[in-house]
C-alpha cells in the first residue's frame, strides 16, 4: 500500500461511473416550478402539454425519489450511490456549463445519462475540500438536446460563518431587477424539485449546523431566474449558459437580477446579486451569431 492511500482514500473507480435516467417535466410539476421561480417582472406561463420548456427547467424532470433510510442528516440522498462517500458533511452546488440543441416540451419523455469525470482533493483557505464533475447528456424524445457540466463541492462543517470573498457588480448594466425572496419561496422551489436539503427550509440546522445566518437561496433557482431574465431583455434563445455560485444568498433580503451586455456581441453576462452590491449568482449567457460559441466561461 502507498503513503498516498494510507493518507486519504483513493477515488479512482469512481472515475467514469454512469447512471441513466428516464423522466420528464409533467403539466403539474411545471406548474409547481412556474409559481416558484415567477415574479412581477418574469412571465407567468399558461401551462400546457407540449409548450416549450424554459431554459434550465429540465433540471426538475429527474428528481430524486430515494427512501427515507437513504437520506443523509443534510437532507439529500446519502452518499455512496452514484456519488463517491467522501468524508465531508457539508455539500454544495458550485456551478458549471450549459450548452443547448433544440428544445424540450411540457409532457415529453426525457433521458439523462450522468458520467462521473473527476474526483479532485484540494486544500483550500477553509481546510481540506473535493470537487466531484459530472456530465450530464439529456435528450428529448423530439430531438432536443442538453450537454452539461456540473461542479459539486464537499467541505467539512465549519464553526462559523466564513463567507467568501465579495465579487462587485459592475456599474453599467442592462437592467437590475428585484426579486421578492423569502421562507415561501425557497419552500416552494424544494418542493418543485424534490430538494430535501435542510439549508433551504430548516433554519436551526442551517444556523446551528451548517452555520449559516440564515436560510440559502438554492443556486439552481438562482440560475433560472437568471437566465430567464437574460432571454427577456435580449430576446435571444441561449447555445450555450456557464454559472459559478460565488456567495451565498440568504432568505431574509430581496435579490438582485442583473445583466450587462457584452460589447463584442452575442453574449450577456448575467447574475443574481445582493443590495450591497456583490454577486450571488455570476454567469454568462452566449446565443447564435452564425459562430461557434467562444469557449470562453465564467471566472
Amino acid at each position: 500500500m502507498s503513503a498516498q492511500s494510507l493518507m486519504e482514500p483513493d477515488y479512482t473507480d469512481w472515475i467514469g461511473r454512469q447512471d441513466t435516467r428516464e423522466g420528464g417535466v409533467t403539466p403539474n410539476l411545471a406548474a409547481m416550478l412556474n409559481a416558484a421561480v415567477s415574479h412581477d417582472l418574469s412571465p407567468m406561463h399558461h401551462i400546457a402539454p407540449g409548450m416549450v420548456l424554459p431554459s434550465l427547467w429540465h433540471w426538475v424532470a429527474f428528481n430524486e425519489f430515494v427512501p427515507m433510510s437513504d437520506i443523509g442528516r443534510d437532507g439529500h440522498p446519502a452518499l455512496g450511490g452514484f456519488l463517491p462517500p467522501l468524508p465531508f458533511r457539508r455539500r454544495m452546488w458550485a456551478g458549471g456549463d450549459v450548452r443547448f440543441d433544440g428544445q424540450f416540451h411540457v409532457g415529453e419523455k426525457l433521458t439523462k445519462l450522468s458520467t462521473i469525470r473527476a474526483v479532485t482533493m484540494k486544500e483550500g483557505s477553509t481546510g481540506k475540500m473535493a470537487f466531484v464533475t459530472v456530465d450530464h447528456v439529456t435528450t428529448g424524445a423530439q430531438g432536443g438536446v442538453v450537454e452539461e457540466e456540473q461542479n459539486i463541492v464537499y467541505l467539512d462543517m465549519p464553526k462559523s460563518f466564513r463567507p467568501p470573498k465579495q465579487t462587485p457588480v459592475p456599474e453599467r448594466l442592462a437592467y437590475d431587477e428585484r426579486v421578492p425572496m423569502n421562507e415561501v419561496r425557497l419552500f416552494r422551489y424544494s418542493a418543485a424539485t424534490y430538494n430535501a436539503h435542510r439549508i433551504h427550509y430548516d433554519l436551526p440546522y442551517a444556523q446551528q449546523v451548517e452555520k449559516y445566518p440564515a436560510l440559502v437561496v438554492h443556486g439552481p433557482m438562482q440560475a433560472t431566474m437568471a437566465i430567464e431574465a437574460a432571454e427577456r431583455h435580449t430576446g435571444k434563445t441561449p447555445v450555450r449558459f456557464s454559472y459559478r455560485v460565488v456567495h451565498p444568498l440568504f432568505h431574509d433580503s430581496d435579490m438582485r437580477v442583473v445583466g450587462a451586455l457584452d460589447p463584442a456581441g452575442g453574449a450577456i453576462d448575467i447574475g443574481t446579486a445582493t443590495f450591497e452590491g456583490y454577486f450571488g449568482l455570476k454567469a454568462r449567457m452566449e446565443w447564435d451569431t452564425g459562430a461557434r460559441p467562444s469557449g470562453e466561461r465564467v471566472t
